[in-house]
């Protein structure tokens, strides 16, 4: 590929063709790195989890947040803010695995706070309360500076 020329999808619309590791950073093109997850894959809330854990289990939380981010933006309207808050969590832990100690806690607070609506109606048995408790005592760890471990952290979606 041309260095100064950007990649490009089968629609013309810029896509980052180059390969990437198990918490989504770019590696050089040409290296083997970790298969990207499908964009636009409609799931139910059921595969959409166990999907997501698979990822968050194997310590690629950037690719669970891609999981989490389809059903974001194809769930029904009264679910996007849940998914979404689930995607931010995700990536908050790519970050802390990456050790960006300000980014990090900041996604993880974010994801927590977007979920607190759902606390009492736990939907598709998502463990809301869990998760909130979770992301804010992580967010806490990491602003102390260490890096942690992307699987060894990984949070449980369900209950």
């Amino acid at each position: 590929m041309n260095e100064m020329r950007r990649d490009r999808d089968a629609e013309g619309r810029a896509h980052n063709a180059r390969p990437r590791d198990g918490l989504g950073r770019p590696l050089p093109y040409g290296t083997p790195g970790v298969a990207r997850q499908p964009e636009g894959v409609v799931r139910t809330p059921r595969e959409t989890l166990v999907e997501a854990q698979r990822l968050l289990d194997e310590g690629m939380p950037f690719h669970a947040h891609e999981v989490l981010e389809d059903a974001w933006k194809s769930g029904p309207e009264g679910e996007r803010e849940l998914w979404r808050g689930l995607a931010q969590l995700a990536v908050g832990l790519t970050h802390a695995a990456r050790g960006n100690i300000t980014g990090g806690p900041r996604l993880l607070r974010r994801g927590a706070g977007a979920l607190a609506p759902f606390a009492e109606a736990a939907p598709h048995g998502i463990s809301i309360t869990g998760l909130s408790t979770w992301a804010l005592e992580l967010a806490g760890r990491v602003e102390s500076g260490p890096r942690v471990d992307a699987a060894a952290e990984a949070p449980r979606l369900r209950g």
